[in-house]
């Protein structure tokens, strides 16, 4: 049987060559002067909230902001909104900074036996109660969309919740199936957490797992982190306060790096293509970039005997 190591090289391996599924289309929006920031702030109702970002947004001044205790983010106008500097100490009686912390801290049992020098899925990888998190990873790919995986989610109910990884190069070269995407949220049929899972998502199959990904020498994690926010919301998508790191490979440098950015990562406890058995409260991940296909035909035949646990819940219930 092979190692878990190599499947993981081999389900990731096709996203390095072929073509794009389609050039890049012009964006909707135009986002400039984005960056990042940490302010406590109240809007003219007297709504409490945190920003992480601020930009121009079609030329008006934009701030994206954390409701504190739900996790829910949205694009907020900076406008009427008073806003202060604060600090991870200031924050830490929040549901929001409390999953920061925690995540930056978490480390999986599986890879208990890795070199001290990384880590392998480390961060938020199980929530609190029953049912399940299902997560799907959208990594540079010249593959289309795997509608049908989305579809299937659709048949449980309206509003069938999903939290998508998205690579900025992936945003780049599949506008169309991203447009559907955010169709099927606008008729309802979706409810889409996206989740920043860097842009470029750098992958040599050549090199050890752990001398790959981000941990590859020269990534500017400013910009694998603020490029693909930035891209998303020029696309007319909002960004969620979440992280994946490519292939689930870090080191504890890249993890404070994320929670600096103010972001909670995401692990998984339950990579299908990779034999990881869905647990109640587990993170569900599979690929639905057209890279992996085994994992989703997993998913399918547990979802067809009741073997994923329901009901699916939105990601940002699981801290």
């Amino acid at each position: 049987m092979k190692s878990k190591s190599l499947l993981l090289a081999l389900s990731l391996a096709a996203a390095l060559g072929g073509t794009a599924a389609r050039a890049a289309a012009p964006s909707t929006r135009v986002v400039a002067d984005y960056r990042a920031v940490h302010e406590r702030c109240t809007d003219a109702a007297g709504k409490a909230s945190v920003a992480i970002r601020a930009m121009t947004l079609d030329g008006t001044p934009t701030l994206l902001v954390v409701d504190p205790q739900s996790l829910e983010t949205s694009l907020a106008p900076a406008a009427g909104a008073s806003c202060a500097s604060t600090a991870a100490a200031a924050e830490a009686g929040t549901r929001f900074q409390r999953a920061i912390a925690a995540a930056a801290a978490a480390r999986s049992p599986r890879y208990a036996k890795v070199e001290a020098s990384y880590l392998r899925d480390a961060g938020l990888d199980h929530g609190r109660g029953g049912g399940a998190f299902v997560t799907a990873d959208l990594c540079p790919s010249p593959r289309p969309l795997d509608r049908a995986f989305l579809e299937r989610l659709m048949t449980h109910g309206p509003r069938q919740p999903v939290a998508l990884a998205v690579s900025g190069l992936w945003l780049l070269r599949h506008r169309a199936d991203f447009d559907w995407i955010m169709g099927k949220v606008a008729a309802g049929a979706l409810d889409v957490t996206w989740i920043d899972h860097s842009y470029h998502h750098p992958f040599d199959p050549r090199a050890r797992i752990q001398d790959t990904f981000l941990r590859k020498r020269g990534i500017d994690m400013a910009t694998e982190i603020l490029a693909t926010e930035k891209l998303l919301i020029a696309d007319g998508g909002t960004p969620s306060a979440f992280f994946r790191f490519p292939g689930l490979v870090s080191d504890p440098g890249l993890m404070a790096k994320v929670a600096s950015f103010h972001l909670v990562t995401v692990g998984a406890d339950g990579w299908l293509a990779l034999g990881e058995k869905p647990t109640a409260g587990g993170v569900i991940l599979v690929h639905a970039n057209g890279n992996e296909p085994a994992g989703l035909r997993l998913f399918g035949k547990l979802d067809a005997a009741g073997g994923i646990p329901g009901p699916l819940r939105r990601l940002e219930d699981a801290p």
